[in-house]
């Protein structure tokens, strides 16, 4: 059942239809002047814009008529439950703070899941038009510069990597002094790029990204991308990450290796 459903173009034409909805729903929305965002927070900043309830609405709707037995979770409107042990997975829009900066480096996250985590994956880019896809063995980017394989990079030390993280903070102090420790030891550390970091490792760009407080939702499409182009996603123990939580995103075994042990057995 699982080459099966690696293989299978209705997941992928479903995807697409899915990314394309979003994308629509979405961009009217970017850099206008008149952007109403809500705070999720009553302390600390969170928002929410209309445009991410839209592009979940969208793609919901093309599932409940093209997939009716998979379940869905979402940021915005939660779980519905299926009959067909598959869920897809749906962050509308990743990086909503930087949506509402007006930066690029927001995405549409869509992925497949079943009970050993996600299998299929898009990291969708609707203002540059770069979609990044992870579908079993098959990775490969479309955008600008055209379609082409996506490949992780070769191992090399973590004192030649580049690292990337979205808050500097990370999460809890005993994560973020974990986190400083890979970054003393690394070339290169960048911060702020939400889900397009997790693309970049994809691209060959960068060689890890690390996280922590993650939902499902946020890291489920990026494994399967990274994963998909050679790479390894998994909790900061080495173990699976699907469910949120601590994550690393590595270009290759060695340079996971070399990371985890800065990050394992880290206190909550």
């Amino acid at each position: 059942m699982i080459q099966n459903l690696h293989s299978d173009p209705d997941i992928l034409r479903v995807g697409h239809l899915l990314a394309d909805a979003a994308r629509t729903a979405i961009l009217p929305h970017f850099r206008k002047p008149d952007l109403l965002a809500d705070n999720k927070f009553q302390i600390g900043y969170d928002p929410v814009t209309e445009a991410d309830r839209a592009a979940e609405r969208a793609m919901r709707k093309i599932l409940e008529r093209e997939r009716p037995h998979d379940a869905i979770l979402g940021e915005e409107y939660g779980s519905t439950e299926g009959t067909s042990e598959l869920t897809w997975v749906l962050d509308p829009i990743d990086g909503t703070r930087g949506f509402v900066s007006g930066t690029p480096t927001w995405g549409v996250l869509i992925a497949l899941s079943d009970a050993n985590g996600p299998f299929f994956g898009i990291i969708d880019q609707p203002y540059i038009r770069e979609r990044f896809l992870g579908y079993g063995e098959r990775a490969e980017v479309k955008g600008p510069s055209g379609t082409y394989a996506l490949q992780t990079r070769s191992p090399r030390p973590l004192a030649q990597a580049t690292v990337f993280t979205t808050f500097p903070e990370v999460g809890s102090a005993h994560e973020g002094a974990a986190f400083a420790k890979v970054s003393q030891h690394a070339r290169l550390t960048r911060f702020g790029m939400d889900c397009y970091a997790y693309a970049l490792v994809a691209s060959g760009q960068v060689d890890l990204v690390i996280e922590a407080s993650l939902q499902p939702y946020d890291i489920q499409a990026p494994i399967a991308v990274v994963q998909a182009a050679g790479g390894i996603v998994t909790d900061w123990d080495g173990g699976p990450a699907h469910n949120g939580g601590r994550a690393i995103a590595a270009a290759n075994r060695e340079i996971h290796a070399e990371a985890l042990e800065f990050l394992k057995n880290c206190p909550v």
